[in-house]
Order: C-alpha cells, then sequence, then structure tokens
C-alpha cells in the first residue's frame, strides 16, 4: 500500500507530501479536505488524467520506486494502468530506468525504519529532490505545477532515514527484470530485499505443484531439501490461481529454520508483498497454468540464477522441453461460469500488467442513447 501511494504521488496525481502522512496524523483530514477542493477546481480548469499520466510520469514513477526500495508489485499496476490508456510501457523499461537508481530510503523491509519514520524526515518530496535530474522534474501534476516546483524547497529532517544521492544507502536498487527457458517473457526479482550471496546460484529444484502441495509437504521431516536448493512453487499466477496472490515468498522448510538458515531462492509465478523479504523471483511469464515452461520443471531439475547478468535458466535441454511439453495437460479451469471464468478468460498475464484484455486500449468510448 506505501508503495502504490508513492508511486500515485511520483506519477503527479495528488498534492505534494500526501503519499506517506500516517493514519493518525490530523494532517491527513487536512490532506483529504485539500484534495476535495483541488478535484473541483481541476473540473472548472479543465485539467484531466491524460494530461498528467504522461510517458515521462510513468518514467518518474519507476525511477521513484527504486529509489525508496519499493514493492514488485507497481510493476503490474503501472503496466496495468500504462495499458488501459496508451501510454507504451513495457517490462524492460522497469530494469533500464530503474536498475542504476541509487537506494535512498532505509524503510523495511530492505531498511529499518517505518513509514512514519519517512514521512517525519521529509518523504517523498526530499525524495525527487534528491533525484534532480534522474527525473522528468517539468511533469506537469494535478495542481497544475511541474514536480520540480512542487519540491524544489524539500528538507530533510533525518539523513539516516533518507539518504542523500551522494551518500545513498546502496549505488543501485530498483528490480531486475530476468530473462531465460524459464521465462520468456521475463520474471522479476528486488535485489534491495535480496540476498546478496545468493544473487548468483546454482541449485536443484524442489516443486510443489500449488499452495495445497506447497502446504501438506513443506515441513515434511522427510523432505529431500537443503539450503542450497531452489524451491519452485507452480499455479499461483493470473490464471493458475485467479487473482495473482502475494504467496511467492513461501516460508522456508521448518527443519532448515532451526538450522539457522535465513533465506534461499524461491521461484514462481505470483507475486509478493512489499513487506516481504527474500531472494524471491515473482511474476515468472508465461506462468505454468497455460504451460509456461514453468510447468516442465521436475523435482532434481537444476536452475540457475544469476541476478547481475539478469539470468533465470532451466538446465534442461531443448529436446527434453519439447518431450515434457507433448506431455504436459492444462489444468481444469477453476470455473465454469460468473465473475471468475470471464476473469480467467480475459485476464493478461504479468508481463502485461496482469489486467483483462477487454479494458485495454485508451479510452473515450461514449455510452449513447437513452438508458430507460
Amino acid at each position: 500500500a506505501s508503495t502504490m501511494a508513492t508511486m500515485v504521488e511520483a506519477l503527479g496525481l495528488t498534492l505534494p507530501g500526501a503519499s506517506a502522512i500516517p493514519a493518525v496524523d490530523s494532517r491527513k483530514k487536512v490532506m483529504a479536505q485539500l484534495s476535495g477542493r483541488r478535484i473541483v477546481e481541476m473540473v472548472r480548469e479543465d485539467l484531466r488524467l491524460s494530461s498528467i499520466l504522461t510517458r515521462k510520469a510513468f518514467e518518474n514513477a519507476i525511477v521513484v520506486n527504486a529509489a525508496v526500495g519499493g514493492s514488485t508489485n507497481l510493476i503490474i499496476h503501472l503496466l496495468a494502468i500504462a495499458g488501459r490508456i496508451g501510454v507504451k510501457l513495457n517490462l524492460e523499461d522497469f530494469d533500464q530506468l530503474g536498475s542504476k537508481i541509487p537506494l535512498l530510503v532505509n524503510l523495511m523491509p530492505s531498511g529499518k525504519f517505518l513509514m512514519e519514520d519517512y514521512f517525519y524526515a521529509g518523504g517523498l518530496p526530499v525524495v525527487i529532490n534528491e533525484l534532480g535530474d534522474r527525473l522528468h522534474q517539468d511533469a506537469i501534476t494535478v495542481n497544475g505545477k511541474t514536480l520540480r516546483e512542487n519540491n524544489a524547497k524539500a528538507e530533510c529532517f533525518n539523513r539516516e532515514v533518507i539518504a542523500s544521492i551522494d551518500k545513498p544507502l546502496q549505488p543501485e536498487a530498483g528490480i531486475a527484470v530476468l530473462k531465460g527457458n524459464l521465462c520468456e517473457n521475463g520474471a522479476v526479482i528486488k535485489p534491495s530485499a535480496a540476498t546478496p550471496a545468493l544473487m548468483k546460484h546454482r541449485g536443484r529444484a524442489v516443486v510443489f505443484e500449488s499452495m495445497d502441495d506447497y502446504h501438506a509437504r513443506i515441513d515434511d521431516p522427510n523432505l529431500d531439501i537443503d539450503a542450497s536448493c531452489v524451491i519452485v512453487l507452480k499455479s499461483v499466477g493470473p490464471k493458475g490461481y485467479p487473482g495473482m496472490p502475494e504467496v511467492g515468498n513461501v516460508d522456508l522448510p521448518k527443519k532448515l529454520i532451526l538450522k539457522g538458515v535465513k533465506d534461499m531462492v524461491r521461484i514462481s509465478d505470483g507475486r509478493m508483498s512489499g513487506t516481504a523479504y527474500g531472494t524471491v523471483v515473482l511474476h515468472i511469464s508465461p506462468e505454468s497454468a497455460i504451460g509456461g515452461t514453468l510447468a516442465l520443471v521436475k523435482e532434481g531439475d537444476f536452475i540457475e540464477l544469476d541476478v547481475a547478468n539478469r539470468k533465470l535458466h532451466l538446465e534442461v535441454s531443448g529436446e527434453e522441453l519439447q518431450r515434457r511439453r507433448a506431455a504436459w495437460l492444462p489444468p481444469a479451469p477453476h470455473a465454469s461460469r460468473g465473475y471468475v471464468r470471464i476473469y480467467l478468460e480475459h485476464v493478461q498475464q504479468a508481463d502485461q500488467g496482469a489486467d483483462l484484455d477487454i479494458l485495454a486500449g485508451k479510452s473515450g468510448s461514449v455510452v449513447k442513447g437513452d438508458l430507460h
């Protein structure tokens, strides 16, 4: 939720400083009142979202998300919004624009502070000011002013919480977009939340076909797994688990936790909460439920993760994958009628924003005729 609020402010869709005000702070109510007044003024001025949500605005949101160490969920939401209004945005943009941006905000899970500490340190206006020309500072916002005009005088009150651009917490943050035979259309990982030693790793796959399978076996004392293994979770993507839940950062086996293991490489076609930590590869596309390569992974296969080189590779020959694909059977639909059936028929893959394909494309249709 904090990432999404930050994203909206970075897009220029809130008044300056709105995104991080704590729920119990009286300034929250004041901001709500000011926002309501501004909405009425925007109608009178004919200042529309189409004038604000430009390609520049989306690029700003990607850069800001990297600087604050925001959630991977931002990717899906931004892609979906861009798809609905006709702005060209793709998965690679998140890597190209965000991977070289330094981490400036010391927030959990990448850091140690909470959102209220961030707000009292100065909040997003300070981050925007620090980023300088790394952002399109001339982008227009809802108050009719540019990003630069809104945030130029922002002052930091705690450098332990918000670092300067000259002394960042990490030289590079952002979200890494991976490619390989296991994720032809892409997968993502959040480096600032991962264990550095696992960013380049090769391990034996321990495969769970679904969340039910995972819950049934993960704490089995006889499960053949050690800290070097790669936990593979299938069937939690947009179609495989309608809604694409935040289950990608599954818990480690209890027997390994008791031995002091704190992190393992985990991969899935699902999502992960922005508050979660770990070396977790997410949003694998195409997902397993539609026959993506993830569906073909078997127990004992070896998987190579190389974040620096943006690589996720299943060490299985092309010939063997063809044989497995020929034998693969698609799962039964989750629903035969109703909204879930409509969702299953129209939901896009994660690399497209997991939105409904019937909603993609620039808006503007008008309903004509009498409605009674």
